[in-house]
């Protein structure tokens, strides 16, 4: 079961009632005023309003699919290879292991990796605590994506599972065993993810933040709590799961919700343009992705805003990940030229925070007025069938097939973009690449599979990121040229109910994701040994993902932060500046490294 990563409850009106403004008003509903409008009916052509199907996940672009002990390949021509056997994959071919896993492309798919600002990530964990919506797949069905050429594919006979890319380097891992997916991806991070009950998920990423999923129920339906570690930080998300299309997705569900008139005022043109000073001038991540992106120079409204705000803080995570694996500056930045994201890239971004925030005042309407609001209206779901082309900004690494079948990988903070939904069966969706970063990052304009997980978490990461800009915005507004909100909108969010009603963190989550860690590496030893021992012959060597972290002289505050944390503590000595970690000072003057003691 290698696992690709590519990681509301009632039916109201959102979809309608949402869409209707977002393309149609410059209003948004209910925040003319201060009085709520109310939900519109149910769209009859949603896609979730039909039942998922019986049967396991269907095949995508067209392709027969093939299901072993309950598990389904798509995407691609399948065939099959039994323990001790070696299937090697040409442009388009899925391999199918037995043993009861499905082998797909690519890095273990879990929930929401990347950076503490933002929760959807590529990596799709389940959610909930109830029982699976009928007709999705269970947490442990692989998820198929079109498989690499030259990918390779290594069964053994207790379960487990090696993938080789074409070079030899191993990529994905599967020990059956202790239930542990690992990936090794082209941007030289590692992803471990281990599946556990009631669609929970344990998930570690080198330099990207980890999490621990549990789920829980609230009002009949399965909601999940996701604690997030990240360099010593510790927050929560939420999610409601929600089957889609034989899939299970999970669907942010906001912990809190803001009044109407914030909204409003976030989603109206402000009486005039306003320039901000955004302070990154001297921030290393800035000057790296210099020929990416460009901020705005003025903003008409928070749209924009919020737009530069998304950005920002995935370029900052990229780049942190990217110092921790020790990836050559180079390699991933624009090589000059004009920014990558464009003014025209920027607008469609803009438009789609536009959209999301009108989704989510509509939301919170229903929630006040006690109503369940629909997963599916908040999801993927409504934007695969409402006649629109949508833009996704990707939150996490991930790694790709493109049209070619070649593997690429795209980052946070690369622009993706959606014209045409999928057939009415498919779990993956074909996307262009609007902007992306050079290097192994996927070519602008090439066509990429992603899948319907991926896209998912692509939205989530969004709406996540909205939110705690919404909550910088609003501690901000009067201050630094932005414009004061009227009284109406300065009123402090209200807690979601199903966010009360969590269940706490495990105290052993931070200990245990390390522990998960350590496993891996016995995972792939034994699994690679075992794989190589059956099929008579060695595997290619693990791709590392990068040398240990290390400081070197020259490197600024940011960057040590993003290799070692934040220090214990700190000391000012006349022109120097020293950071405190276990064992280890690190002595800065003028804000770069003199000296590591």
């Amino acid at each position: 079961m290698i696992m690709q990563n590519s990681s509301r409850v009632g039916r109201g009106g959102l979809a309608v009632t949402t869409l209707a403004l977002l393309f149609g008003s410059s209003t948004l509903p209910g925040v003319a005023g201060t009085k709520p409008s109310a939900p519109a009916p149910h769209p009859a052509a949603a896609p979730h309003a039909a039942a998922a199907p019986s049967r396991p996940a269907a095949s995508s672009a067209s392709h027969g699919s093939t299901s072993t002990a309950g598990h389904t390949t798509t995407a691609g021509h399948a065939t099959t290879t039994t323990a001790g056997h070696t299937t090697t994959t040409t442009a388009g071919h899925t391999p199918t292991t037995t043993a009861g896993h499905t082998a797909t492309a690519g890095h273990a798919t879990a929930a929401a990796g990347g950076h503490p600002t933002t929760g959807g990530a590529g990596h799709t964990a389940t959610a909930g605590g109830g029982k699976t919506p009928a007709g999705t797949t269970a947490s442990h069905t692989a998820i198929s994506h079109p498989v690499p050429r030259g990918t390779t594919e290594h069964a053994t006979k207790d379960g487990g599972a090696v993938r080789t890319r074409a070079d030899g380097h191993v990529s994905d891992v599967h020990d059956a065993k202790r239930g542990i997916d690992v990936h090794h991806g082209l941007d030289g991070g590692r992803r471990v993810s281990h599946e556990m009950p009631n669609h929970g998920r344990m998930y570690a990423e080198r330099g990207r933040r980890g999490y621990v999923q549990r789920g829980y129920g609230y009002h009949g339906h399965d909601f999940g709590r996701r604690a997030y570690y990240y360099h010593g930080h510790e927050y929560n998300r939420y999610y409601r799961g929600y089957g889609y299309r034989g899939l299970y997705l999970n669907v942010y569900a906001p912990g809190y919700y803001y009044g109407p008139g914030f909204y409003g005022w976030a989603y109206n043109p402000w009486a005039a343009p306003i320039a901000f000073g955004w302070g990154w001038g001297a921030a290393p991540w800035f000057g790296f992705y210099g020929g990416f992106f460009n901020p705005y120079p003025v903003y008409p409204s928070a749209a924009f805003w919020l737009t530069d705000y998304i950005i920002s803080q995935d370029l900052q995570a990229a780049y942190a990940a990217h110092q921790e694996a020790a990836i050559a500056a180079g390699e991933q930045a624009a090589a000059g030229g004009p920014p990558a994201l464009t003014p025209e890239v920027k607008q469609q971004i803009a438009d789609e925070v536009k959209a999301q925030l009108a989704l989510e005042n509509a939301e919170a309407q229903q929630t006040a007025q006690n109503q369940d609001v629909d997963a599916g209206s908040s999801g993927v779901a409504r934007m695969l069938a409402d006649g629109h082309s949508h833009v996704f900004v990707v939150g996490d690494g991930l790694d790709l097939t493109d049209s070619t079948g070649a593997e690429c990988a795209v980052s946070e903070g690369d622009a993706l973009q959606l014209s045409t939904p999928p057939p009415a069966d498919a779990t993956t969706a074909s996307l262009v690449v609007l902007a992306s970063k050079g290097g192994k990052e996927c070519q602008k304009t090439a066509t990429v599979a992603v899948n319907l997980t991926d896209l998912q978490e692509m939205q989530n990461h969004m709406r996540e990121s909205i939110d705690l800009g919404l909550k910088d915005l609003q501690a901000k507004q009067g201050t630094g040229g932005l414009p004061a909100a009227p009284p109406s909108a300065k009123a402090p969010p209200t807690e979601s109910p199903y966010a009360a009603v969590a269940p706490p963190p495990d105290p052993k989550d931070a200990a245990d994701l390390q522990q998960q860690s350590k496993d891996a590496d016995q995972s792939e030893s034994e699994v690679v040994a075992a794989a190589s021992s059956e099929n008579g012959s060695a595997i290619g060597s693990v791709t590392p993902s990068g040398p240990p972290p290390s400081v070197a002289l020259g490197q600024t505050t940011d960057q040590v932060k993003a290799i070692l944390g934040n220090p214990t503590k700190t000391a000012d000595v006349g022109p120097k500046t020293i950071y405190y970690y276990d064992g280890m000072k690190v002595v800065f003057k003028a804000g770069k490294v003199t000296d590591v003691e």
